[in-house]
């Protein structure tokens, strides 16, 4: 996310009305005689946090976009966009997230990092994500998924390669494109990576992701195995997003024991649905675990 968009993106969270509320602060710009001070500019700054090399860089990045945000604040604030029900609610909406989340993470407090036991209990017990960590070298065609008819279906059957295909495509005059990819196995979802596993070097497949379509064929798999040296920064913060996934959810499920909730105006014969788990305090773990690869987790069902 570039800074600039980081600054409009709490834009939404300035106060309503004629007239902005006098900012504390040491004044490094005036924007049509509204005050950007020091105070703001180190809150952003605190939020990128970046690396001292390029502390005066991004200082004078946020301080421009802190200026682009008043000046757009302002004239939405003239055609009085601060008062649309629409923003009003989005506004409430932030509002309530990031106070519930405060609480949360108040509430949940500071979570143990993993111990160097737990790491390599995680190293060992799961030897498929490191230890026979596999790499799968593809080839593929990238075609419009409006193309992919029963003639083409039948050419990619009867074909015993990509080069096959291709050369089918150009003399029926189908577009395609060519690529190589390698993924590893953690970065494919399991049911995904055990098929790979089985399929003889050539196979094809097709992963269908909305307009386009990528008929693949396995070229090699190879050995990439992680150590535990390697893979242990990664398992740590798995394990410790976990944690604080694990008690994020049980403080949840503690507030929901002993508070009284009633579900009202629903379709008969429907049963609301499970709480979403608490999310607010527990950043997403998405190194150690084998990671869904959107393109073939969606791909799955295409598989031939």
């Amino acid at each position: 996310m570039g800074v600039g968009m980081l600054v409009m993106t709490a834009a939404i969270l300035t106060a309503c009305g004629d007239k902005a509320e006098k900012k504390p602060g040491q004044a490094l710009a005036s924007v049509n005689g509204e005050e950007i001070t020091v105070m703001q500019l180190n809150d952003e700054l605190g939020r990128v946090n970046p690396q001292a090399a390029q502390q005066e860089t991004t200082r004078k990045q946020l301080l421009d976009a802190l200026i682009d945000r008043q000046l757009l604040q302002s004239e939405a604030a003239k055609e009085k966009l601060d008062r649309d029900p629409k923003v009003l609610q989005a506004i409430e909406r932030a509002k309530s997230t990031i106070v519930a989340q405060a609480y949360l993470q108040k509430r949940i407090g500071t979570v143990a990092r993993p111990s160097k036991t737990e790491v390599e209990a995680y190293y060992t017990q799961n030897p498929n994500l490191f230890a026979n960590r596999k790499q799968f070298d593809m080839r593929q065609l990238v075609l419009a998924t409006s193309d992919v008819n029963d003639d083409v279906k039948k050419a990619i059957d009867s074909s015993k390669s990509l080069d096959e295909v291709a050369a089918w495509l150009e003399a029926h005059q189908v577009k395609f494109g060519r690529a190589q990819l390698a993924r590893a196995s953690t970065d494919l979802p399991p049911e995904l990576n055990s098929r790979l596993l089985a399929m003889p070097k050539g196979q094809m497949f097709i992963i269908r992701e909305g307009a386009r379509s990528m008929l693949i064929a396995i070229n090699e798999i190879k050995d990439a195995p992680l150590t535990l040296e390697q893979a242990a920064p990664q398992i740590e913060q798995f394990l410790f997003n976990k944690k604080n996934k694990e008690a994020a959810d049980a403080a949840i499920k503690q507030l929901r024991s002993t508070a009284k909730i009633e579900y009202m105006n629903q379709p008969a014969g429907t049963t609301p649905a499970a709480p979403a788990a608490a999310t607010a305090a527990a950043p997403a773990a998405a190194t150690a675990a084998p990671a869904a690869d959107a393109a073939a987790a969606r791909g799955v069902a295409g598989l031939k």
